[in-house]
């Protein structure tokens, strides 16, 4: 190590005088240069002030000045000053107190005062502040928006909110120009507001119903086979006019068949009516087994002839001939007693079996002449069938309200369906080439079974003319078996 001088020393401007050398200031010089690169080596801008140390206690020659790491490091013409000799700790090893950045201490850093200041409290609570905010708009406000909004319908074609789409070009359900006071109907049944999903006006003129031209409707474009139908029906033959839908029956041969004219004139079978929307009108594999069920209980109706066993004798042996079965139908396709793995779309009752599925028929009208007066059957089909195709038409199973102008039609099944129908007269004059005014049908139909009230109302001359309620064709003992009326989707035909 290199020596250093023992005493205490006091930093003393250096003068220029005339003291001789023996004088205890004492001018020292570093040995080495400002350009020196050695550790611990610090080069000061040049001063006005030179420091030397002199000792406070006489001694030799040989002590009269400072030199190694403690001397002071002087220059006439620029100064350099050595940390070390300040007494500082400038080793590589040794942290400075001041040194975060070479030296962290987070020990240190973390134990620096505390949140609880102005600036951390303002921190939390705009955090507080932005997380309440975020959960009010995303939580909070859905929930008190579904609170305090009304019922909405679930009609299809209507949203959660309650709105009916607005489609570009009155493509939506509810046509454009349908009135407003039409878009509420009043139930002849029990005078409440039913809401309206769907309408159309045909307003347009010319519109076309090939298959793929029209959004809701399309034209049949077959030969209806399946009655024994020897006419063919095109998409040429409907078009709207004047506000209405316009069918043309032309009076030409077609298939050995003249079409006839006049309402008087016997001949035509003209017919509106709904279809389960699981058949096809005219695609016969689509029936097979749907038509005209409709029902969804596991037992002897669903199964092939409506017996099992040669049991119940009703079904197996008292069908329209002698030792005959009631029931000509192969048994419900897609039925509750449809086992696990089995071809079935869905869906599933809570008990895990699958709900009966089928195509059941209501006829809004189907249009006849009875001697000279114009008439309307309005009837459903059904299976599985009554004992004898009989349904219950008391005050419990049917209301006729006109027997004036409406009578039970005298067909009342076959093997391959039951109807429920009555006949009414029409209005004379709503015909073409009479005074060509028009008549309003329709059908008001709640579905389910009697304990739901349900019910079908049919509807002529804007009158409500028959209802037939759901014990009209509920339970049967004898032929041992249970149906309500039907929950399936209808389509138009």
């Amino acid at each position: 190590m290199m020596r250093q001088a023992k005493g205490t020393y006091l930093p003393l401007p250096i003068q220029q005088t005339d003291r001789p050398p023996s004088s205890p200031l004492v001018e020292t010089f570093s040995p080495r240069s400002k350009f020196a690169s050695t550790p611990g080596m610090y080069t000061a801008p040049n001063s006005p002030h030179h420091y030397s140390y002199a000792s406070s206690r006489p001694s030799s020659s040989s002590d009269s000045s400072i030199s190694g790491p403690a001397s002071s490091i002087l220059s006439r013409g620029d100064s350099h000053y050595d940390p070390q000799v300040w007494d500082a700790k400038i080793l590589a090893s040794y942290p400075e107190a001041d040194d975060s950045l070479h030296n962290p201490n987070p020990r240190q850093r973390l134990s620096r005062g505390h949140i609880f200041t102005v600036r951390g409290i303002a921190n939390l609570g705009c955090i507080l502040i932005m997380v309440l905010c975020i959960v009010g708009l995303f939580v909070g406000y859905p929930v008190i928006n579904f609170a305090m909004s009304p019922p909405h319908t679930k009609s299809f074609g209507v949203n959660a909110t309650g709105q009916i789409p607005q489609l570009i070009g009155n493509w939506g359900l509810i046509d454009t120009e349908t009135p407003q006071d039409a878009h509420v109907f009043t139930s002849f049944m029990d005078g409440s507001d039913w809401q309206l999903v769907f309408s159309d006006e045909f307003n347009t003129e010319g519109r076309s119903f090939y298959p793929g031209d029209d959004p809701y409707w399309e034209a049949a474009d077959l030969q209806y086979w399946a009655t024994g139908n020897i006419n063919w029906y095109s998409p040429d033959a409907i078009t709207t006019r004047n506000g209405s839908l316009e069918i043309t029956f032309s009076k030409e041969e077609s298939h050995g068949l003249d079409y006839k004219g006049k309402n008087n004139v016997s001949g035509l079978w003209p017919a509106v009516w709904t279809l389960g929307n699981l058949g096809r009108v005219g695609y016969g594999a689509t029936l097979e087994g749907m038509w005209p069920y409709s029902y969804d209980t596991c037992d002897v109706g669903a199964v092939a002839n409506q017996s099992l066993n040669n049991q119940p004798p009703a079904a197996h042996q008292q069908g329209p001939h002698k030792n005959e079965s009631i029931s000509g139908l192969p048994g419900q396709r897609l039925s509750r007693c449809t086992c696990a793995g089995e071809e079935h779309p869905g869906p599933k009752h809570k008990d895990g079996t699958f709900v009966g599925r089928s195509a059941p028929e209501i006829d809004l009208f189907e249009a006849q002449v009875d001697g000279k007066l114009g008439a309307v059957s309005q009837s459903g089909q059904w299976a599985p069938f009554n004992d004898a195709y009989l349904f219950k038409n008391d005050s419990t199973g049917v209301v006729v309200d006109d027997p004036t102008i409406t009578i039970q039609n005298s067909y009342s099944g076959g093997p391959l369906q039951q109807a429920t129908s009555f006949v009414s007269e029409t209005n004379q004059i709503c015909y073409q080439l009479n005074e060509e005014c028009f008549s309003t049908y329709g059908v008001e139909y709640k579905p389910g079974y009697d304990a739901d009230g349900a019910y079908i109302s049919w509807i002529s001359d804007n009158k409500q003319t028959w209802t037939l309620k759901a014990a009209g064709v509920g339970a049967d003992d004898t032929t041992e078996f249970q149906r309500g009326l039907s929950r399936r989707s209808q389509c138009t035909s």
